[in-house]
C-alpha cells in the first residue's frame, strides 16, 4: 500500500473530491508554505494560513471551520493525572468480564435456540466502561445522588456479564438471554432481555438505547431535566451526572446531532457524551474514506462542546515525543479509516510496512521494534485504561461545557483475527473452537482444552469463586461508588392527588359561551396547578405553539425554565401575558422541537425513578406532529416506563381550518393504539376530559400506580361545553362509551325505526345534529352514545377474546362495549374526525349490524363544512347514512334516503354547515 495522494487532502475529516489541475502551482504554493516554516517559524506560518483563510471567506470559497485538531490526544503525556487504581487487578477481571459476555452469546446460539446476540461492541468498549464502573459511574446509594448511564444497547452482555460477578445474576440468568418467556428454570421465568429494555427488566434496566440516536436525545433532556430539578428546589442533583455511550455509526442519525446546541446553550456540565469510535458501523466502515473522529470533534466543537480525544494507547507515546517534524502526526492525520480498518484486520509486519513505511522518518522510529511489539504495544487509546481514565477525569472536572469523549477503538478487539476490525463482526455471534481458545489464552484464563471440547456451543463461564481477592477489590470499587449498577428503583414519597374542587369547574360547562376542547383542558390543568404540593409537580411541555393552544396566560405565573434566567426586557414586557423566561421557571418550553419535546416528557415522566421525585410531565403539541413524527420516541418513553399525559391538541382532520394537509390528523388514534403503554382517548366534552384525567393520575400516581402514557386529544373548535349531566355514566367516560343523548320519542304517533349513532370528540356534535335531522324530517329515533375511547374498547374486547381462548372453564366475560349496546335497537353507525379504521376497532364487539364514516384520505385546507361535507361525515351525511341503512333493513322507506341526500345537497360540499368558525390555526 502507497500513500494516495490522488485521493484529495482530507478536511476536518471529510475527503475533498476536488482534482488538481495544475500540480506544478500547488507545488509552488507547498513550497512557499515550506519555506515560511523553515524561516519564519511555525508560528508566523500558522498567522498567514489563518489570514488566508479570512480572506478565502471574504471571497466566498468554500472551506471548512478550523474545529479540528491533530489525530492525536488531547491529554498530552505530561498532563495525565494519576491513576488512582491498581490498574493490573482491575484488567484481571476486565478479562473475566469479556470472556463471560462473548460465551453468554455464543451459548445463545447452541442448537435449539439461536436467538443471536453481538459479540464484538462490548469487545470493543470493555476499557471504556470498566474505567467508569471502577472510578466515575456512582450508584443510587451513592450520597450525591447517583449518576444516570445510558449503556450503548449493543453492549449489554458486557453489564449482564459484569453482574455475574457481581453477583447479581447466576449462570442460569446468563442462559436466558434473549428467551424472556420461554427459559423457565423451577417454574420461574429466568431471563435476560436483548438490549436495555426497562419494560423487560424493571428492577435493572433505566433507560432504553438501543432505538439508535434517540439515546443522545434522550442524555441530554435527561442532563437539562437534572438542573431544573435542582434549580426549582425540588431536589439536589449537583453531584449527579450523566453519562451516554454511544457508537460512531450510530451518531449519523440525525438525532444523534440534532440536539447538541441544547446541552450547549444550557451548559450542561453535569453531561458527557462517550462515542466508541471504533471506525465501524453494522455493515462496514463509518467513514471508509475520511475520519470520523476529526468530523465528530468538528461537529461538536461546533456545536459548543468540550472535546477530548482519546486516540493512541501509551505505546505511542515515545514516538509521538520524537516526532520533531511532525512526520508521524502527518501519516495520522491522513490516514483514512478505512486503511486504519484494514490494519488492525492484518499483522504488526503490515503495519510496519503499510502505515510507518509511507514515510523514511517514521520507518526509522520502529526499526528498534519488532513486528509482535508494534503489533501488541501500539494500542489505540479506548483500550489504555490510563488514557480513558485521564479523558474522564477532563471530563468531569470541566465546567460551562458538555464533553464528549471521542475514544478510539477496535470493533472486536481481542476476539481472534475473524473479529477484529472485519465488516462482518457486529453480525457475527458464536466463536469457532479455535478462537475460543486463542481467545481464552489471551485472557489467561484457566479453563481447558477439554472444557471447551466437551462442548463447543456450552463453553464454561468463569467465576473466581466467592473469596477471591480480585473479586473483592471489584466490589469495593463499587461500594465506594454507591452501589451496583445498572439498576433500576421504583420507590418514592407518595403524592397527594387533588380532590374534588379541582375538577368543580370544568363539570359545570360553559354556559353559553362557546370553547374549545383545547380551552377546557387548559382552564382544568390551571385548577389542577392551583395545589400548592400536587400543582409543583406538573411539568408543562410546550412546542413553540403555547398561544395557539391558550396557554401563553401560563407565562407570567409558572414562567418558562431557563438556566440563564431573562438577561433582556422582553418586546411585551408591559403586557400582562408578558413572555417570562426564569431559572425557577416551571414551564419546559422546547421551540420548534417535537423530538425534543417528548425526551422532555421521557425525562419527567420516569422522574418518580430516576430521582425518586413523582413529577408529572403534560406535553400539549399539534396532535399531527406526534405520534406520527415522533413515534419512536414515545415508544422508547413507554420502554422507559415513562408515566404522563401527551394532549394531541388542534385534533381531528376537518377541524384545524386553513392548515392543510401537514396538519389534518386523522389517525393519531390508531397511530396510539399500537403502543400497548398508551392510553388513548377522544373526548368530546370538559366534563370528560375532567374524569379522564382524574383516573389518569389516579393510575399513574395513586395507590397502585401503572407505567402507562395517556394520549388525550383536544380541539381547537369553540361550542357550547355542556354541563355534566346529573346521572353521569362515569365508568363508561373512563371505559370508553356511554349513553349521551336518548331519543326522546314521547307524543310521537308512530313507532319510528331506530339507530344507534356513536362519535368521538368533535364528531358528537354531528352525531346530535343527525339525531335531530332524522326525528324532524324523516321520523327516525337514533340515540347519541358518545365514545371517549375506541382503543380502549376495542382492548377490552381482545382481553375478553383471549381469556375465552385460554381458559374455557372459566365463565366467559363479555366486552364493555358488547355488554352496553346488547339492548339498543337498530343498526350502529359510528362517526368521528378520523379515518373509518379508528371507530372500526370495535366492529367485531358490536352486537348487531355496524357502519362507519370517516376521514380518509388526505386533508385539506378549507372550511370545517366543507371539509365535513367532503368527507361526509357531518351530521346530514350521517343522517342520510343511517337512511340508507334502514332501508336496506326494509325499515324506512326504499326512496327515504335518496330524498334526504337532495334535501340536504349530499354532493355540493359548498351545502355544509356542521361546525362553525373560530378557533385560532
Amino acid at each position: 500500500m502507497t500513500f494516495r495522494e490522488e485521493a484529495g487532502p482530507i478536511l476536518n475529516g471529510l475527503p475533498s473530491s476536488l482534482t488538481d489541475i495544475d500540480p506544478e502551482e500547488t507545488s509552488e504554493w507547498l513550497a512557499s508554505l515550506d519555506q515560511v516554516i523553515d524561516e519564519g517559524g511555525r508560528k508566523r506560518a500558522r498567522y498567514l494560513m489563518l489570514r488566508l483563510l479570512e480572506r478565502a471567506r471574504e471571497s466566498q470559497i468554500g472551506v471548512p471551520s478550523l474545529t479540528a485538531t491533530d489525530y492525536v490526544n488531547t491529554i498530552d503525556q505530561e498532563q495525565e493525572p494519576w491513576f488512582p487504581g491498581d490498574e493490573e487487578v482491575e484488567r484481571q477481571y476486565r478479562r473475566w468480564i469479556r470472556w463471560n459476555a462473548a460465551v453468554m452469546v455464543h451459548r445463545a446460539q447452541r442448537p435449539g435456540v439461536s436467538v443471536g446476540g453481538h459479540i464484538s461492541t462490548y469487545a470493543s468498549a470493555a476499557t471504556l466502561y470498566e474505567v467508569g464502573m471502577n472510578h466515575f459511574f456512582r450508584g443510587l446509594d451513592h450520597p450525591g445522588g447517583g449518576d444516570q448511564i445510558f449503556y450503548q444497547g449493543h453492549a449489554s452482555p458486557g453489564m449482564y456479564a459484569r453482574s455475574f460477578l457481581e453477583g447479581h445474576l447466576g449462570e442460569t440468568d446468563l442462559d436466558g438471554f434473549r428467551q424472556e418467556k420461554s427459559h423457565i428454570v423451577d417454574g420461574k421465568i429466568r431471563a435476560l432481555s436483548s438490549y436495555p429494555h426497562p419494560r423487560m427488566m424493571p428492577d435493572y434496566w433505566q433507560f432504553p438505547t438501543v432505538s439508535m440516536g434517540i439515546g443522545p436525545m434522550n442524555a441530554i433532556y435527561q442532563a437539562q431535566f437534572n438542573k431544573y430539578l435542582h434549580n426549582r428546589g425540588i431536589k439536589d442533583t449537583a453531584e449527579q451526572r450523566v453519562w451516554a455511550f454511544l457508537g460512531d455509526g450510530e451518531m449519523d442519525e440525525p438525532e444523534s446531532r440534532g440536539l447538541l446546541q441544547l446541552a450547549a446553550n444550557e451548559e450542561l456540565d453535569n453531561l458527557t457524551f462517550v462515542v466508541n469510535c471504533n471506525l465501524q458501523r453494522l455493515d462496514g466502515p463509518v467513514r471508509g474514506n475520511g475520519k470520523i473522529i476529526q468530523e465528530l470533534e468538528a461537529f461538536f466543537r461546533g456545536a459548543g462542546w468540550n472535546v477530548v480525544k482519546v486516540i493512541w494507547g501509551r505505546g505511542w507515546d515515545p514516538l509521538l515525543a520524537a516526532d520533531r517534524d511532525h512526520a508521524l502526526r502527518h501519516i495520522m492525520n491522513t490516514t483514512t479509516d478505512g486503511d486504519y480498518q484494514t490494519f488492525r484486520a492484518n499483522d504488526g509486519a503490515y503495519v510496519r510496512e503499510e502505515f510507518f513505511g509511507r514515510d523514511p522518518r517514521t520507518r526509522k522510529m520502529v526499526e528498534g521494534l519488532t513486528d509482535d511489539q508494534i503489533w501488541h504495544d501500539l494500542q489505540r487509546g479506548g483500550h489504555d485504561y490510563r488514557k480513558v481514565f485521564a479523558g474522564y477525569q477532563a471530563a468531569v472536572n470541566h465546567t460551562g461545557q458538555p464533553t464528549v469523549v471521542l475514544a478510539h477503538t477496535i470493533k472486536g478487539y481481542g476476539l481472534g483475527k475473524g473479529f477484529a476490525g472485519r465488516n462482518a463482526t457486529h453480525q457475527m455471534k458464536k466463536m469457532s473452537v479455535e478462537d475460543l481458545k486463542g481467545f481464552r489464552d489471551q485472557l489467561r484464563l484457566p479453563i481447558t482444552d477439554a472444557q471447551i471440547d466437551e462442548n463447543p456451543y456450552q463453553p464454561p463461564y468463569f467465576h473466581p469463586g466467592e473469596n477471591d481477592s480480585t473479586l473483592e477489590y471489584m466490589l469495593e470499587r463499587r461500594r465506594a461508588l454507591g452501589g451496583s449498577i445498572p439498576q433500576r428503583r421504583s420507590k418514592y414519597t407518595q403524592v397527594s392527588l387533588p380532590g374534588d374542587e379541582a375538577y368543580t369547574q370544568v363539570r359545570k360547562g360553559s354556559g353559553k359561551q362557546t370553547i374549545a376542547t383545547t380551552m377546557a383542558f387548559v382552564r382544568l390543568l390551571k385548577d389542577l396547578m392551583r395545589d400548592k404540593e400536587f400543582g409543583k409537580r406538573i411539568v408543562p411541555i410546550i412546542p413553540d405553539e403555547a398561544r395557539t393552544f391558550g396557554m401563553d396566560s401560563f407565562f407570567p405565573t409558572l414562567k418558562i425554565y431557563n438556566p440563564h434566567g431573562q438577561n433582556y426586557t422582553p418586546v411585551d414586557h408591559d403586557l400582562m401575558l408578558s413572555y417570562r423566561e426564569s431559572v425557577s421557571g416551571q414551564i419546559l418550553h422546547a421551540g420548534i422541537n417535537e423530538a425534543g419535546s417528548v425526551a422532555a416528557f421521557t425525562a419527567a415522566g420516569s422522574s418518580y425513578s430516576t430521582h425518586g421525585e413523582p413529577m408529572i410531565p403534560i406535553y400539549v403539541f399539534y396532535s399531527m406532529f406526534g405520534f406520527q413524527r415522533t413515534g419512536d420516541s414515545i415508544w422508547a418513553a413507554a420502554d422507559q416506563l415513562s408515566r404522563g399525559f401527551l394532549i394531541g391538541a388542534t385534533a381531528g382532520r376537518t377541524t384545524l381550518t386553513g392548515e392543510g394537509t401537514q396538519h389534518a390528523d386523522g389517525h393519531s388514534p390508531l397511530l396510539a393504539s399500537t403502543n400497548p403503554g398508551v392510553i388513548t382517548y377522544d373526548p368530546a366534552y370538559g366534563y370528560e376530559i375532567a374524569h379522564i384525567m382524574r383516573d389518569g393520575l389516579e393510575r399513574m400516581y395513586g395507590e397502585d400506580p401503572e407505567n402507562v402514557i395517556y394520549y388525550v386529544t383536544v380541539y381547537n373548535e369553540p361550542y357550547v361545553q355542556p354541563k355534566e349531566p346529573e346521572n353521569l355514566d362515569r365508568e363508561g367516560v373512563v371505559r370508553g362509551l356511554y349513553l349521551l343523548e336518548k331519543a326522546d320519542t314521547a307524543g310521537w304517533t308512530h313507532t319510528p325505526a331506530r339507530a344507534q349513532l356513536l362519535a368521538s370528540g368533535v364528531g358528537v356534535p354531528w352525531a346530535l345534529e343527525a339525531q335531530r335531522l332524522l326525528a324532524d324530517h324523516w321520523g327516525v329515533a337514533a340515540d347519541v352514545w358518545s365514545v371517549t375511547s375506541w382503543g380502549e374498547l376495542r382492548r377490552d374486547g381482545l382481553s375478553c377474546d383471549e381469556d375465552a381462548f385460554l381458559h374455557p372453564e372459566n365463565e366467559v366475560r363479555v366486552p364493555y362495549v358488547t355488554q352496553k349496546l346488547a339492548d339498543a335497537e337498530g343498526p350502529v353507525l359510528a362517526t368521528s374526525d378520523y379515518m373509518r379504521a379508528v371507530p372500526d376497532q370495535i366492529a367485531q364487539y358490536v352486537p348487531g349490524e355496524f357502519h362507519s364514516l370517516g376521514t380518509d384520505g388526505f386533508g385539506f385546507a378549507d372550511t370545517r363544512p366543507a371539509a365535513r361535507r367532503f368527507f361526509h361525515v357531518d351530521g346530514p351525511s350521517l343522517a342520510v347514512r343511517t337512511l340508507q341503512v334502514l332501508a336496506a333493513r326494509g325499515e324506512v322507506a326504499p326512496d327515504l334516503a335518496t330524498k334526504a341526500a337532495e334535501k340536504y345537497d349530499l354532493l355540493d360540499v359548498r351545502a355544509g354547515t356542521s361546525g362553525n368558525e373560530g378557533g385560532d390555526s
